[in-house]
C-alpha cells in the first residue's frame, strides 16, 4: 500500500511517466423497441426490455499527471490481452521514454508471466525492460487512481444502451477525447501518513 502511495507523491518526470492501468467488462445490450422522441412535456420514453448482445472488455491507461487517458476495446481480457496492451504503452504511447512506471492491480493475469506466454522470451523482456509495476494490495484496488476514473466514465458515457464494440469504441473514443482536451485528473489527498492512521488494522502488529 505505501508503496504505491510513494509513488503518487515522485514529481511529474516525462522520462518515467506515471500510469494508473485497470479494466472493466461492459454488458453489450440493445433496444427491442425504439425510443419515442422528445415532446413538448414530455421526456424520451424508452421500453423495459432490452436484449443482450454479450459482452466487451475496456482496457483504461490513466496519467494522473498529466490529465490524460486512453481506452483500449477488446473482446477478452485474457492474458494475451493484457500483454498486448502492455506493448501498446510502451511502443505506441510511449516510446521515447526511459521507463514506464505502472500502477495496477492483482488480478492473475497483471503478470510479467503474461508477456512471456504471449511473445518470444526477447519480445517479452524487451517490453518488461520499460515497465516498473506496482501493485496495489489485495482488496486495495481502490488505491488506484484509474478506478475513480472508471467511474465518471461510467456515468458519464456508459449509463446508456451499447448495442456493439463498434459503437462502444466510438463512445469511448469521444469521451476521451472530451476529458482529454480538459486534461481532467483526480485530486488524490489519501497520504502514507493517512494510512498508517485510518488503515492501522492492516499493519503488522509488533507489540
Amino acid at each position: 500500500m505505501e508503496d504505491v502511495l510513494d509513488v503518487y507523491h515522485r514529481p511529474y518526470d516525462p522520462r518515467h511517466p506515471q500510469v494508473c492501468f485497470d479494466e472493466k467488462c461492459v454488458q453489450l445490450i440493445a433496444e427491442t423497441r425504439q425510443p419515442l422522441p422528445v415532446k413538448p412535456g414530455q421526456p424520451q420514453r424508452y421500453d423495459y426490455e432490452y436484449r443482450r448482445e454479450g459482452t466487451a472488455n475496456l482496457f483504461v491507461f490513466f496519467q494522473p499527471l498529466k490529465g490524460w487517458r486512453h481506452i483500449g476495446v477488446t473482446d477478452r481480457r485474457t492474458q494475451a490481452d493484457f500483454a498486448e496492451s502492455m506493448r501498446y504503452l510502451v511502443d505506441e504511447m510511449f516510446p521515447q521514454t526511459q521507463r514506464i512506471v505502472v500502477v495496477l492491480d492483482n488480478l492473475n493475469t497483471h503478470t510479467p508471466a503474461s508477456l512471456y506466454e504471449a511473445f518470444p522470451p526477447g519480445e517479452a523482456r524487451r517490453i518488461l525492460n520499460k515497465l516498473e509495476f506496482h501493485y496495489t494490495p489485495k482488496h486495495g484496488s481502490w488505491l488506484n487512481m484509474v478506478e475513480i476514473e472508471i467511474g465518471v466514465l461510467s456515468e458519464q458515457c456508459l449509463d446508456r444502451c451499447i448495442p456493439d464494440k463498434e459503437m462502444l469504441a466510438t463512445e469511448t473514443r469521444a469521451w476521451e477525447r472530451a476529458r482529454n482536451e480538459r486534461r481532467a485528473t483526480v485530486d488524490w489527498r489519501f497520504s502514507i501518513a493517512d494510512a498508517r492512521v485510518k488503515l492501522k488494522r492492516l499493519y503488522p502488529n509488533t507489540s
